[in-house]
Formats: structure tokens, sequence, C-alpha cells
């Protein structure tokens, strides 16, 4: 199963399709702050564009994909980068990403114990002009090649728009 998770009027060929809004018509309605409706290990996708600054309890919601992805499931994430203003100017987000927002679910570093849940980071990318992609490909190029010299030093006077992980389930 494939899930599209936050899915808005932005629809998934293939995925089943959940938001919490009926308003946008998903083909089921979830509440990523609760438990998620599906079994265990049934999971081998899950594709998330500008969902999870909205969660409150997002270390509950990283565990709980855990447990209904099958081991080596992939995860596809998509984020507004915590130094845009886009970040701050709508009301409903609750929470910010930098790079290294889903180390804490490594397993593999010191900052692992606060779940036990968890991921293979695959990929990380900093994404400059979504809605032109042609111009963001060169400062994506170049920028994704000193991460953190970029995110320590540069981001808050030249700030990308998005994150992009690509996370895979290890059990």
């Amino acid at each position: 199963m494939k899930l599209n998770l936050g899915c808005g009027n932005c629809k998934r060929e293939g995925y089943v399709n959940c938001d919490i809004s009926e308003d946008v018509k998903p083909d089921k309605i979830i509440d990523l702050e609760k438990k998620l409706p599906f079994k265990d290990d049934t999971v081998t996708d899950i594709y998330s564009r500008h969902t999870f600054e909205h969660i409150t309890n997002f270390m509950q919601l990283m565990e709980e994909i855990w447990r209904i992805c099958k081991n080596g499931a992939r995860i596809e994430i998509i984020v507004p980068y915590f130094a845009h203003p886009g970040a701050f100017w709508d009301p409903t987000h609750k929470r910010f990403f930098t790079l290294r927002t889903f180390d804490y679910f490594r397993g593999d570093g010191q900052l692992s114990y606060y779940s036990k849940a968890r991921f293979k980071i695959l990929s990380k990318k900093i994404v400059f002009f979504v809605t032109r992609p042609k111009i963001s490909r060169f400062f994506d190029s170049v920028i994704n090649k000193i991460q953190s010299f970029y995110e320590r030093f540069l981001s808050r006077i030249f700030p990308a728009e998005e994150l992009r992980f690509v996370l895979e389930v290890e059990k």
C-alpha cells in the first residue's frame, strides 16, 4: 500500500490519498495527530508534501509511520525550510525543519534516544525556487554540495523555500 499523507487537492495515482479535510475529497479521512488507521507493516511508500509542519506531536507521527511501514519502505517528505518567511507566515504551521530534523531517528547518533522509530536518510535536498525549477537547479546544485555551511552561515541571508527528504524504514 502507498499513502499520500495530507494530500489536499494534490492526489497521486496509485496512492491512498489521505487528508483531515472532507472538502478535498480524499480517499481516506485521517487525523495525523492520532493513531494511524493502518495495520503494522503494510505500507511500502509514503509521500507527504507540506503537511508535517502542521503537526503538533511530530515524534508520535514518526513512530506511527514507522509502525505501519514495512522494513525498507520509502518515505518522501517535503517541508518548508525553517529560514524562509513562508515557514512563518502561515498561522497553521506548528513546527520548523532543518537539515538535521530527521537525524533524531537515525539510530546511529547521539540524538536517537527520543524515539524507537528508525529511518535511514537516503537524501536531503535544499530547494530554492519551487515555482522556477530551471533557476532553482543552479542554486540547488551549488548549495547542496555545502549543505552544513549553507545552513550555518548563509540560510538567513538567502533562505531556501523547501527541504526534501527521502527516508527508508529500518526495522
